[in-house]
């Protein structure tokens, strides 16, 4: 199975491919999509749905997964990561890939055992789990690979629970 985790943001939208065989994870892409913060809102979410959809078209991933987002306070970047969130989700709907979501926490406890483990934690796991040489850079492919390997690690169960598309 082949999975692209994707790290919501309109400035930067982390993404990650993870693959599992039976040598356990291999990182094969990780990056991030970024807009021009210059260009109206329309235009930045179309780019950043024309950059994912040549970015899935290439990479042909199974299943995107994509972190669901809880925010408590800061409602101006709840919006835009909202936003960012959800065209990643039509995106991967619209090129036929299976869907899921997972919360940080979720994330953090798969990855690392903890689920208030910190970025830094995460990124150590990220790099030990997928036998990277060093942390993936910016921290939002780093979250994004810890996504998909979230995804891969899950029992079938779990996986099933999920997807929702």
């Amino acid at each position: 199975m082949f999975v692209l985790g994707i790290d919501p943001g309109l400035s930067r939208c982390g993404y990650g491919c993870v693959s599992k065989g039976p040598d356990g994870f291999r990182a094969t892409a990780a990056g991030v999509v970024t807009t021009d913060p210059a260009e109206p809102l329309p235009r930045r979410l179309a780019g950043l749905r024309a950059d994912l959809a040549e970015l899935i078209s290439e990479l042909e991933p199974d299943t995107v997964v994509v972190e669901r987002i809880f925010f408590r306070s800061n409602a101006r970047t709840a919006m835009s990561v909202g936003q960012a969130s959800g065209i990643a989700l039509l995106t991967a709907v619209e090129q036929g890939c299976r869907v899921a979501w997972y919360t940080a926490a979720e994330v953090k406890l798969a990855v690392t055992g903890y689920g208030n483990a910190t970025k830094e934690q995460v990124q150590e796991m990220v790099v030990r789990l997928a036998r990277l040489e060093q942390v993936p850079r910016p921290p939002d492919a780093a979250d994004a690979l810890a996504l998909a390997i979230c995804h891969l690690g899950a029992s079938p169960w779990a996986r099933e629970k999920a997807l929702f598309a």
